[in-house]
């Protein structure tokens, strides 16, 4: 979709495969409003800034990043920023600061991969140019002209969360991290604009890909979730990649057949303008 409009908040899908994926790049993304941006996970390694350079997004424009959970395929390319970002900031060319949020498990895991993994000078920018913020359950931050509320989603496996963001025109988005949807997080869904939510294959595939074994969602649960909370628009990523050619016309069918709003399957590097 065209980017002409400066004044309508929009998504860029970085990536919106799995972990395993390797025809699309991990799940991931850009938050857009007119005075605010949000980096959201950045998949399973240094693919991130590559995804960057081809959307068109500076890395000196770059100074909020979230980062969902501790997976692989979500909190690595967090490395590869830190290592990317903290160099320009001592160059001069990024104003800084650059700061992550993320629950206390992330913070701890990018604490310990960055003191194993990353050069000491950039290790040493973390609290200096490069924060790891720790945010807790229904904190509430501004992001330019957004006001983001983080919240823990209730995984029974590693710790994660999600989000909700008012945006400036008044819209409300939600992203539910790669999970199925747990009652706790109702308070931030019902009744949003935007409900971000994993589908991590089609439902008539669920023996193929098995995504109940794997604490993930199909399509089809996707949208008959999105119709229950009353949702005006659906975003579906974090999928399988075998048919990507027909994937935003095959899980768009599947989750109408529940869903009565609008459904959009964004392919890599597609952006999603956040209109009404």
């Amino acid at each position: 979709m065209s980017l002409t409009d400066q004044n309508t908040s929009r998504i860029t899908m970085l990536g919106t495969g799995n972990a395993m994926c390797v025809n699309c790049y991990n799940t991931c993304f850009y938050l857009k409003s007119p005075k605010g941006g949000l980096l959201v996970d950045g998949g399973g390694g240094n693919g991130i800034l590559q995804q960057l350079i081809k959307a068109k997004i500076p890395f000196e424009h770059i100074h909020h990043m979230f980062v969902t959970h501790c997976h692989t395929d979500h909190i690595m390319g967090a490395i590869w920023m830190i290592r990317k970002i903290s160099p320009l900031i001592f160059k001069g060319k990024h104003k800084g600061p650059f700061t992550i949020y993320c629950n206390d498990e992330v913070k701890e895991a990018l604490y310990t991969m960055g003191k194993l993994m990353i050069p000491s000078k950039i290790f040493d920018s973390l609290g200096q140019t490069v924060f790891l913020q720790e945010v807790h359950d229904g904190e509430q931050v501004d992001i330019g002209d957004m006001k983001v509320t983080f919240f823990d989603i209730g995984s029974t496996r590693f710790k994660q969360y999600g989000f909700s963001a008012e945006l400036p025109d008044g819209q409300h988005l939600v992203c539910l991290g790669d999970e199925p949807y747990s009652v706790q997080s109702e308070v931030y869904t019902r009744g949003c604009d935007w409900l971000m939510c994993e589908a991590f294959c089609l439902y008539k595939d669920r023996f193929v890909f098995n995504p109940y074994e794997k604490n993930h969602s199909t399509a089809l649960d996707a949208g008959m979730l999105a119709q229950e909370l009353e949702v005006k628009n659906l975003v579906l990523y974090h999928t399988e990649d075998t048919h990507l050619d027909t994937r935003a016309a095959t899980y768009s069918a599947e989750a109408a057949q529940y869903f009565k709003g609008r459904i959009f399957v964004p392919n890599d590097l597609e952006t999603v303008e956040l209109s009404r």
